[in-house]
């Protein structure tokens, strides 16, 4: 698991429950254009809002859908190290490729404690397994630093990769002087991806991607042709996905009665919001999170339609596996309506 593109799969609801036929047919979808792996209930799969039976079964079914056909990562982690144990055994016995274990959040402990009562234990207890950290402070409030990690690598040669979200090249920089160059750093941000694999001194080597839920096939390539040094190619894709990057978080200016503000509709809104719009099988995100407003909704079409418009093999996949009219969708208000507030 050193190279690329691992898609982090949106879980599709009807109404508030999980629709498992749906889950196993955009497994299907990533597999048929050409996906490493695909991450089982990342952020982007609504994790902190799935209880944990649930949680298990979308892990089963996505092992099931890429057994023999990709590589399949497990989001097992949990502001709590016992219930990230249980998850990770579950997940363990399902016959996982690895398990992604994100910054234990809102609690708050150091880097020191994040490696000695959170990784180390998961780790110790499952040495085979290959464990992958998640490093994104913007949602945990802390952070596992580059220091620890590469004291945990030191230690524990199961823990081998890192997932990147902090944002921060400098970060990135250290983790790679400290860790060494055959250390595995995967971005965790879609839009520095190219970045951080063009950057000598940080040399990532994939991605565990949002908007590879909608352009698997372009996110692979691009990622390829980054790693066979065919730069041309890798710079052209990174531009016709960029708008798609940019919509891993969108913000805008709302008004109230008592004034504006700034609304940030964070991953995974947009990106279900994006491909419910393209027809493809999301059904809504699950309460506390929602709709896009619709000056959101407003800045995501004209992304998609500059992306159809310029690039439009990027996007023709879904139309061909989803049996959908892309035009169409971009265009009739019917399909727009119903997806903001």
């Amino acid at each position: 698991m050193k190279t690329g593109c691992y898609t982090a799969l949106i879980t599709p609801f009807q109404g508030d429950t999980v629709d498992f036929d749906n889950l196993a047919r955009l497994t299907e979808f990533q597999i048929q254009n050409g996906i490493t792996g695909i991450l089982a209930v990342g952020t982007t799969g609504e994790s902190p809002s799935l209880d944990w039976k649930e949680h298990n079964r979308v892990i089963e079914t996505i092992r099931q859908g890429t057994k023999n056909q990709c590589l399949c990562i497990a989001g097992t982690g949990s502001n709590n190290t016992k219930e990230a144990l249980s998850a990770t055994e579950h997940a363990f016995h399902m016959g996982v490729d690895a398990v992604l274990l994100v910054d234990p959040y809102y609690n708050g402990p150091s880097s020191l404690e994040i490696r000695k009562e959170y990784y180390e234990p998961i780790a110790k207890t499952f040495p085979t397994l290959d464990i992958i950290p998640y490093v994104i402070p913007g949602r945990t409030g802390t952070q596992l630093l580059p220091e620890d990690l590469a004291v945990l690598y030191d230690t524990h040669k199961n823990i081998n990769t890192v997932k990147e979200a902090t944002g921060n090249l400098d970060n990135m920089k250290k983790t790679r002087k400290f860790c060494g160059k055959e250390y595995t750093i995967f971005s965790g941000d879609d839009g520095l991806t190219y970045q951080m694999m063009a950057d000598p001194d940080i040399r990532a080597t994939g991605a565990i991607c949002v908007m590879s839920n909608i352009a698997p096939k372009a996110v692979t390539d691009m990622i390829r042709y980054s790693m066979t040094g065919d730069e041309d190619k890798a710079r052209k894709l990174m531009t016709a996905l960029t708008p798609l990057f940019d919509l891993v978080m969108v913000k805008t200016t709302e008004m109230t009665p008592y004034g504006e503000y700034v609304c940030k509709a964070r991953n995974p809104v947009p990106v279900k919001t994006l491909m419910a719009l393209l027809g493809m099988p999301t059904g809504p995100c699950r309460q506390p999170l929602g709709k896009m407003t619709r000056n959101g909704m407003k800045i995501v079409v004209d992304a998609v339609k500059s992306v159809w418009k310029n690039n439009p093999e990027i996007l023709e996949p879904i139309a061909s596996f989803f049996k959908v009219d892309i035009e169409e969708r971009l265009s009739n208000p019917a399909f727009l309506d119903p997806l903001c507030y």
